[in-house]
């Protein structure tokens, strides 16, 4: 990969992983006992009424999807920033032939080119 393209790249994912952690931040909190990618969604206290307990219930249970995907989000950001570091970026993790500079800029944390992936999917 050219060092162009993995600047750029760089500075896309670096955007990325501020954006996941500043949106975790409004919800969770980083979990101080595991990796720096793990938070704990804040269970929000509207007030004791018992619909606004109702609507606690709903709003947690949600935050802990929206947790998840943007953990897996981050993880794989992390990731992909580890892999410039180590040179690996941009690499099929099953074929290791290179993937195409479109898929990257499409999906930055791509860690298999689309033959792979489609194979992983079935998608022949």
């Amino acid at each position: 990969m050219d060092k162009k393209l993995a600047k750029t790249m760089k500075d896309r994912l670096e955007n990325e992983k501020s954006r996941l952690e500043s949106e975790l931040s409004r919800f969770a909190h980083r979990n101080p006992n595991s990796a720096e990618t793990d938070f704990n969604a804040d269970f929000p206290n509207l007030g004791d009424k018992e619909d606004e307990n109702a609507s606690e219930v709903a709003q947690f249970s949600n935050n802990l999807s929206l947790e998840d995907e943007l953990e897996k989000a981050l993880r794989d950001t992390e990731k992909a920033l580890i892999n410039i570091e180590e040179g690996t970026y941009g690499v099929c993790k099953y074929c290791s032939e290179n993937i195409d500079a479109k898929r990257l800029n499409i999906r930055p944390t791509s860690s298999s080119c689309i033959k792979c992936k489609k194979t992983l999917t079935q998608e022949m």
